[in-house]
């Protein structure tokens, strides 16, 4: 059975950084899409970034510059590196990867960025 583990959120302060990490466990079969989405309280599931297998990224404007998505063909895993945060980040970041044509979701971790 497949299932990610996500780590790395925190609580920090503007201007600071963070690395979320998402760990696959349980297939065998690479990653063919993997991206991180994000939800702040009261508000609406968001893109942030993704990375298809062709490890071609897309961001969204409001983090384009200070966060990079990348992956880890050794051990499945898919970080999301965040510099320069700003209290607009703060939310709960999910990790969301297909593999062989199926969708998985992280439990989702917290990110809280202070003024």
């Amino acid at each position: 059975q497949v299932s990610l583990v996500e780590s790395g959120g925190g609580s920090v302060q503007a201007g600071g950084s963070l690395r979320l990490s998402c760990a696959v466990s349980g297939s065998d079969s690479a990653i063919d899409y993997g991206a991180w989405v994000r939800e702040a309280f009261g508000m609406q599931r968001e893109f942030v970034a993704s990375l298809t297998s062709g490890t071609i990224t897309y961001y969204a404007d409001s983090v384009k510059g200070r966060f990079t998505i990348s992956r880890d063909f050794s051990d499945n895993t898919v970080h999301l590196q965040m510099n320069s945060l700003k209290p607009e980040d703060t939310a709960v970041y999910y990790c969301h990867v297909n593999i062989r044509g199926r969708a998985y979701w992280g439990q989702g971790t917290q990110v809280t960025v202070s003024s």
